[in-house]
């Protein structure tokens, strides 16, 4: 439990400096919607681990099942997170960052399968 938390925080700082690095290096990025979005993923992945790892005492099957809802549940508010920028910003979409929300999305998802498939074995 304590791994994935802490994982979980070393992605979202780490993530959170690079940002930074492009708020500073590159302003053309939009650093309040990248942050956001950090944000927003890290919440939902501490969040579905704990749902997954309450579940997963129940059935085996569930763990499945938690695994797909929640990254399903991360990929329908990452969609809507990035379709509520591209309308706040339609004069000025800056399409590098939509792709870096999206990098944001496949980094959390990644690692929390992985960690939650080793829970699993253990």
């Amino acid at each position: 439990m304590n791994r994935f938390i802490i994982v979980t925080l070393i992605i979202f700082a780490a993530l959170s400096a690079v940002f930074y690095a492009l708020k500073v290096y590159a302003p053309e990025f939009h650093f309040a919607a990248l942050e956001a979005g950090n944000v927003i993923m890290a919440v939902l992945a501490l969040s579905s681990y704990f749902i997954v790892k309450k579940q997963m005492n129940d059935n085996p099957q569930a763990f499945v099942r938690g695994v797909y809802s929640a990254s399903f549940l991360k990929l329908m508010v990452c969609m809507v997170s990035i379709f509520a920028y591209v309308l706040l910003n339609r004069s000025h979409i800056h399409k590098p960052s939509v792709f870096v929300l999206f990098g944001i999305y496949g980094v959390y998802t990644i690692m929390e399968t992985l960690l939650l498939t080793k829970i699993v074995r253990a």
